[in-house]
């Protein structure tokens, strides 16, 4: 399992000492001070696939016509997830995803607040993609497709060129693991819970 520390170790620090600050006479400035630093550096994470990188902004059609954003989800750690309704492998592994989707939804994280899915579907079919979601319980609200299949414009700016794919990404959009199934997912996404209270 591939996790980036880049990712986590920004947001690890800055936590510390926010929280090391907490016990200073001037607390409020200086967790402003930290915050903004952090703020900082994530802002220059280069935009790309690779872990540490920020993930690429895409914006396409949910099932009823809205364009939903990538980053409306900002703040969120979000699993982009790359499927299909005639994919059986992908079919197969969404009960993971939903399961993982209840476990985490309203958790707290280092590095952001909740935890949700943006699903992106190579369906060519709107009737089949809404009947995949539904037939999967797949219940959280992002769901997009510009109905390209193969040809579909987020698969090609992920470079996806096999389904099931995903990317991890933490609150501020920051690529921290790829490609994780089953176990592995539950347990990166378990492994970011922030249990300090911070």
């Amino acid at each position: 399992m591939k996790i980036s520390i880049k990712g986590l170790t920004t947001f690890l620090i800055a936590i510390a000492i926010v929280a090391f600050s907490a016990c200073s006479g001037n607390k409020s400035a200086e967790k402003k001070r930290v915050l903004s630093a952090a703020s900082e550096i994530i802002d220059t994470a280069a935009i790309g696939l690779e872990l540490g990188n920020r993930a690429p902004e895409m914006a396409f059609p949910s099932p009823q016509g809205k364009t939903i954003a990538l980053s409306e989800l900002h703040g969120k750690v979000v699993l982009i997830d790359f499927w299909a309704s005639w994919c059986m492998p992908c079919r197969i592994e969404n009960p993971n995803l939903v399961h993982v989707y209840n476990k985490f939804k309203g958790e707290k994280f280092t590095g952001g607040e909740g935890f949700t899915i943006y699903s992106v579907s190579l369906d060519t079919d709107k009737d089949s993609w809404t009947k995949g979601i539904e037939k999967d319980r797949l219940a959280w609200e992002s769901h997009v497709s510009d109905l390209k299949g193969w040809n579909s414009l987020p698969a090609n700016m992920y470079q996806v060129a096999a389904i099931p794919a995903n990317f991890l990404i933490d609150g501020n959009g920051i690529i921290i693991a790829k490609n994780l199934r089953a176990e592995a997912l539950e347990s990166a996404i378990k492994a970011l819970v922030n249990r300090n209270g911070f």
